[in-house]
């Protein structure tokens, strides 16, 4: 599979600026898959390392020698390692807390050395105590894979490349197909193994489910894995908290409601699990704008927020939405008032970079999906699951601060005075940090 997130790796690779690098991520999201990649394409060799191989642990007995430390790697793995040539990868090095410490010393005794590691957020997050190598390391975010990395799985590279270059015009001309291929996103999401096993199977929407309710049993038992980490992490309560969101989802109000974990639940008992969730990288909370003005961070809500999972496809499997709902008919859409859609655009955010929030009025009468940072100025985002694109609240909003409003649909884009309709298939392109006009420079100021 063609990963975006080697195009930031192989500008690591040949950064005369690079530290040690972590490449941090959910589980099973494809961090292992790039990391190997890497080595074998920009490399003459890779030595490779998984702790979760107890015998690996061994080789880090020498504390913060990190000179001995690289012999250890390259007696255990039987590569030669040689400077600038070869690529050390380190995979689950939260398995080793004292790993995750010895990458500061690897970046102040081994500049020279190529090194990368692999964590899941749950463990970098929770790593005993141990400090922390800040400002010794590099770190890249990984996510699962988004609509155009799907798309390029699919064998629809061109298409990709129509969607990337937003050529509305000429992309809108496959409407029809890029609507077909963003429904079939919907039931089987971006985790790797699972459009691998639907791929293979030849498009077999029985081996996606099998497989994405295989990882939400796996993420389940992974709760109770680090519950010795975090003594006052109580593992039925993250349990609830985490099979609680699509509920929370499927409600006409997406706001995240303790009292809708269990009976009697409050804040003070769960929002501790709640955190742990999100630092596991299993769940993105979105938290409620007092006012859509810049930063948007300034005027967050700490007491209001959604949560959306990290997948779409999870998310459905969650739902136990069959993919006759998804691809044949509106039923997930209607039955589920837009839970689905509104969680694909959350995923396409974060895989483009952004920090996304919504917005109500004081009263709650009015609501606006998301708000992010966009062109130097807070971006309003209203999403609509079909072409019903009525948006009062957005309008009014808009109305009443002066910002340029935008909205996601299956309708084509669209530009008025006020708003700006982006395609659904398109919408994580659009908003992606490369294609963002704040940060493109015009040639002629580069000259």
């Amino acid at each position: 599979m063609k990963r975006d997130v080697m195009g930031q790796l192989e500008s690591w690779s040949k950064s005369r600026h690079r530290l040690p690098l972590i490449l941090c991520g959910a589980r099973q999201v494809g961090k292992t898959y790039v990391l190997k990649e890497l080595g074998s394409t920009r490399y003459d060799s890779c030595a490779y390392l998984n702790l979760m191989d107890e015998s690996t642990h061994a080789v880090f007995a020498p504390g913060y020698d990190a000179r001995q430390v690289l012999e250890n790697i390259e007696v255990f793995t039987g590569v030669k390692i040689v400077p600038g040539r070869t690529l050390v990868v380190i995979d689950e090095i939260q398995e080793v807390p004292s790993a995750i410490t010895l990458m500061k010393a690897f970046a102040e005794n081994t500049p020279e050395q190529h090194i990368a590691a692999a964590g899941s957020y749950l463990g970098l997050s929770y790593h005993a105590g141990r400090s922390f190598p800040v400002g010794k390391i590099d770190s890249i975010d990984m996510y699962p894979l988004s609509f155009i990395e799907f798309l390029r799985a699919c064998g629809q590279d061109v298409l990709a490349d129509i969607v990337c270059s937003l050529d509305f015009v000429r992309a809108e001309a496959f409407g029809d197909r890029l609507e077909r291929m963003l429904r079939r996103y919907y039931f089987v999401g971006g985790m790797p193994q699972v459009v691998n096993e639907f791929l293979d199977g030849d498009n077999d929407y029985i081996a996606a489910r099998r497989r994405q309710n295989a990882l939400l049993s796996d993420y389940d038992n992974d709760f109770s894995k680090h519950k010795g980490d975090v003594p006052e992490i109580d593992v039925e309560r993250v349990r609830l908290a985490y099979r609680s969101i699509p509920s929370h989802l499927g409600r006409e109000n997406h706001k995240f409601v303790f009292g809708h974990i269990a009976q009697g639940a409050r804040r003070a008992q769960y929002e501790t699990a709640i955190q742990f969730i999100v630092d596991s990288g299993l769940a993105h909370r979105v938290y409620r704008v007092d006012k859509p003005q810049l930063p948007l961070r300034d005027y967050e809500d700490l007491s209001a927020f959604k949560l959306y999972m990290h997948d779409v496809g999870l998310l459905g499997a969650a739902m136990n939405v069959t993919a006759r709902d998804v691809i044949l008919s509106n039923t997930a859409f209607e039955e589920y008032k837009g839970a689905m859609t509104e969680q694909y655009v959350c995923q396409q955010l974060a895989a483009a970079g952004r920090d996304p929030y919504y917005w109500t009025s004081g009263k709650g009468t009015a609501e606006v999906d998301f708000v992010l940072q966009y062109d130097g100025r807070p971006a309003p985002l209203e999403v609509k699951a079909e072409e019903n694109v009525h948006a009062k609240s957005l309008r009014l909003l808009c109305s009443a601060t002066g910002l340029h409003g935008y909205r996601t649909s299956m309708r084509g884009f669209r530009e008025q005075d006020w708003l700006t309709n982006v395609p659904l298939w398109a919408v994580g392109e659009y908003f992606s940090a490369s294609h963002d006009p704040a940060n493109i420079i015009p040639d002629d100021v580069l000259d």
